[in-house]
């Protein structure tokens, strides 16, 4: 059975940072798509990162040079560096596994994590 476990979630004053780590266990990792996800209130969800097994990166236009998705392999997981954090960035993060890789974009797997909360406020 695949489970993932986010992690590092928290409260930070705007133009902080936090690292996400999603752990992932019950599967052959390093032959995953991964990917991370967030929903803010009120707001449909949002691909936020992605990652192929080959380490090819790709991120929605609101994050890039301020996040950077990456995975160890060794370890089974996949982090988020979150740098630079806007009160916009507030959601609750999802780690997303098994997905498809197209033309730039990601299309979620059928494995998700429970989800941790980022909050951005003064």
């Amino acid at each position: 059975q695949v489970q993932l476990v986010e992690s590092g979630g928290g409260l930070v004053q705007p133009g902080g940072s936090l690292r996400l780590s999603c752990a992932v266990s019950g599967t052959i990792f390093s032959m995953y798509g991964m990917a991370w996800y967030r929903r803010a209130p009120g707001k449909a969800r949002e691909l936020v990162a992605h990652i192929d097994k080959n380490r090819n990166t790709n991120y929605a236009d609101s994050v890039k040079c301020r996040f950077t998705i990456s995975r160890d392999n060794a370890k089974n997981i996949v982090y988020l560096q979150m740098n630079s954090l806007k009160p916009e960035d507030t959601a609750v993060y999802y780690c997303n596994a098994g997905g498809t890789h197209y033309s730039g974009s990601y299309a979620s797997g059928a494995y998700w994590g429970q989800g941790t909360q980022v909050t951005v406020s003064s």
